[in-house]
């Protein structure tokens, strides 16, 4: 890195100050307003970051997705920059750039690390086409509350499948640019599920539960990390030294650079953390935050008038000007336009999204093998609700760049699927004005549906019931508009919108079979329905092919394969529900805690059936007794008794029996996705090594290995297995 030691040997504090600022740069669609909350001038930012970039004072920025436009502006800040030093360009690549693929949280429901990393590194080949070097992206904090509405950006509940699910995500991200893992760390626990609330947790809880998926992203080699808004235990999180460089630089030996989120040095101040906007950047810097994310007027412009030390600030800019280097940008700052419109159209990439939300789709019910259809035996075929006719919907939160005219919609699919072999009827009834949370992204270009003019709301519930009425099958798509989940959308309710019930129990009450499509990013209460529909397949937020996908999947022509990310509980009143919880005093009651309703889940964690019908037997273990540094291996067959081949998730739990500390009555610590031909038993092998037993003591304040038993569970979900006590510590 000698250059970069040259070059900062030639900067002034203001350019310093400059590398180490991300500046909000955009233009809205005609039409569409600031939120307020931003605090910016939208008719002015422009111009602002424009003149810093002249200045040599703007070291990245976000927002910005035209080819064009981002040489263009490369060629400003490298025009003005006496150093020659070019831009880095972020940008929101969370599950897709203009291909989009299922919704992270439905990414996670695949169980399949293989597909989830090649889904991020066709998002980064794009992402990088177009001239962005660096996603906000993995999200992977764990959340158990999904009131929170940013549950559709992770990977659920468990510290095990969230690690896997973000080193498959950083592995695809790095592939073509820089990952940034977010919101380090506990962002995930806000209290009450409100977004941006603070959160508290023990150490127990962060070392055991939140940080896993942190340290398996750093270990895939995740570039950047993204700080938190919250208070952690009572300390702000972008203002945490033992966040940022007690844990993540000296524990874990991150060497990339952090950012913070966007404004959050600068609400230091509104925390009553810091005194002013100086001060916040001083303490920020300090804390090990080598870029602030400024909607506008940045605090760490103001650096070089602090009382932060030299030393400190040259630091921060050389891990800048590094992760700079490691792109190229030096040698090639400009965005090739030709291939960047080459790459957004191949029809790789759409073929990917089509598999990629066929296996993330999780069949919950399907009483008397209701699914698949039998497209040549049905005559008429009833597509009910708004949702199975949004575009934007089926794409739902947090895209930004997408084109909406190739999106594929659960009714597109199914038309498209049975061409002219049945009638397909359509009736949306209820009006998609059912969509009454105003997403604080919707001047992103939100591109919400309107109700035909003269929408008749009574009218059209009762014609979609005749039409349900008169189907052969009825097919209900029900959930939530996508505004209504993700950042500042949480829930105190986890009902389904507006009339979407009712709408559901009138089309049961024809007695016409009805399937259920679930099109969500986190649990719904589905208690009605899981008694009274006999098939409900949670086709989550599919993304660009997701109509496709979702035909697939109804018709046979492939098995669900998902599996929940998340223990589904009845009704909000039992949240929070995990499966890794530990033993009451009275583990007998454990199912009669609530007077007024079962302590149990609607679906528990790890559920999903199959157009298979599978069973577990004779599972095995190689010796009974180990060495706290010693390793087993575990195998269990598994039967498939359908005349079908399906792919089945195998889950194996582990639950120490006793030990220096309470333990949860089961762990998840392997999975593996396997496809068992028809009529056939296939053998699914694990190996339990000290990393899988060990755990981090609040005793000891340590990690530790008890010597003790271990029993080991295998099976389709948390609530499905085979246990034999199988392991004794020596």
């Amino acid at each position: 890195m000698t250059n970069v030691d040259e070059l900062l040997a030639r900067m002034s504090p203001a350019e310093k100050a400059g590398q180490l600022t991300q500046y909000f740069y955009f233009r809205l669609p005609a039409g569409a307003e600031a939120e307020p909350a931003l605090g910016l001038d939208v008719a002015e930012q422009p111009q602002a970051v424009e003149a810093a970039l002249s200045r040599g004072e703007a070291g990245s920025l976000l927002f910005v997705t035209d080819p064009g436009e981002i040489n263009r502006l490369q060629r400003l800040a490298l025009e003005g920059n006496p150093h020659g030093i070019p831009l880095l360009f972020g940008f929101d690549v969370i599950h897709g750039l203009r291909t989009i693929f299922p919704v992270p949280i439905a990414m996670a429901a695949s169980w399949d690390p293989e597909i989830i990393e090649r889904g991020q590194a066709i998002a980064a080949r794009e992402a990088r086409a177009v001239g962005i070097h660096w996603a906000f992206a993995p999200m992977v904090d764990i959340a158990r509350d999904p009131r929170w509405g940013r549950i559709v950006e992770g990977a659920g509940e468990d510290p095990y499948l969230g690690a896997v699910v973000a080193a498959a995500q950083v592995r695809g991200f790095q592939r073509h640019i820089i990952a940034g893992p977010k919101h380090f760390g506990g962002y995930g626990a806000a209290l009450g599920g409100r977004d941006y609330d603070e959160a508290n947790l023990s150490d127990h809880e962060l070392w055991n539960v939140y940080f896993p998926p942190f340290r398996a992203a750093i270990e895939a080699g995740a570039g950047n990390v993204m700080t938190a808004y919250m208070d952690l235990n009572g300390i702000p999180a972008t203002a945490s030294h033992w966040l940022f460089t007690e844990v993540l630089r000296d524990a874990w030996g991150f060497d990339g650079f952090v950012v913070s989120d966007a404004n959050a040095v600068r609400n230091l101040v509104t925390h009553g953390f810091a005194r002013d906007l100086t001060e916040a950047g001083e303490r920020a810097v300090i804390a090990g935050v080598d870029m602030e994310m400024a909607i506008a007027d940045p605090a760490y412009a103001r650096l070089p008038e602090s009382q932060a030390p030299a030393e400190v600030i040259d630091s921060r800019v050389r891990k800048i000007l590094e992760a700079k280097v490691r792109l190229g940008l030096f040698d090639d700052p400009y965005v090739n336009e030709d291939r960047a419109r080459t790459v957004l159209a191949d029809p790789a990439h759409r073929a990917a999204a089509r598999e990629a939300a066929q296996r993330t789709a999780v069949l919950l019910r399907n009483e008397g093998d209701l699914l698949p259809l039998d497209a040549g035996d049905l005559r008429s075929i009833a597509v009910l609700g708004p949702l199975a006719d949004s575009k934007r919907d089926t794409l739902g939160p947090w895209v930004f760049d997408f084109d909406l005219d190739e999106t594929v919609t659960v009714l597109d699919g199914i038309r498209g699927f049975v061409k002219d072999r049945a009638d397909v009827d359509y009736a949306p009834g209820i009006p998609v004005g059912q969509r009454t949370f105003p997403s604080m992204f919707d001047m992103f270009g939100g591109n919400a549906p309107a109700d035909p003019p003269g929408f008749d709301a009574e009218a059209e519930f009762a014609r979609a019931v005749a039409t349900a009425a008169a189907a052969d099958v009825a097919v209900v798509v029900a959930g939530e508009w996508q505004n209504m989940i993700g950042e500042a959308a949480s829930r105190s309710s986890l009902e389904l919108p507006g009339r979407q019930l009712e709408l559901l129990q009138a089309v049961v009450a024809t007695g016409t079979p009805t399937v259920l499509l679930v099109m969500n990013g986190r649990p719904l209460d589905l208690r009605w329905a899981a008694e009274h529909v006999p098939a409900i397949l949670d086709i989550w937020y599919p993304g660009t092919q997701g109509g496709a996908a979702v035909a697939d999947l109804l018709f046979g022509d492939v098995s669900p394969s998902g599996k929940l990310p998340f223990t589904w509980p009845r009704t909000v009143g039992q949240i929070p529900m995990i499966s890794s919880h530990t033993t009451s005093h009275e583990p007998e009651n454990q199912a009669r805690r609530y007077w007024d309703e079962a302590s149990t889940p609607l679906f528990p964690f790890g559920h999903g059936l199959s157009y298979g019908r599978f069973s577990y037997g004779d599972l095995t273990v190689d010796r009974p007794v180990v060495g706290r540094e010693g390793t087993v291996a575990v195998s269990v067959e598994v039967t498939n008794d359908a005349d079908r081949a399906a792919a089945e998730v195998v889950q194996l739990y582990l639950r120490q029996r006793h030990g220096t500390a309470s333990r949860p009555v089961r762990e998840l610590k392997g999975f593996r996705r396997v496809v068992v031909p028809a009529r056939s038993t296939v053998v699914v092998e694990f190996t339990i090594g000290p990393e899988h037993r060990r755990y981090w003591n609040a005793a000891v304040r340590d990690w530790v290995l008890d010597a003790t038993s271990f029993d080991v569970e295998v099976g389709g979900s948390a609530a499905s297995f085979d246990v034999r006590p199988a392991v004794a510590e020596g």
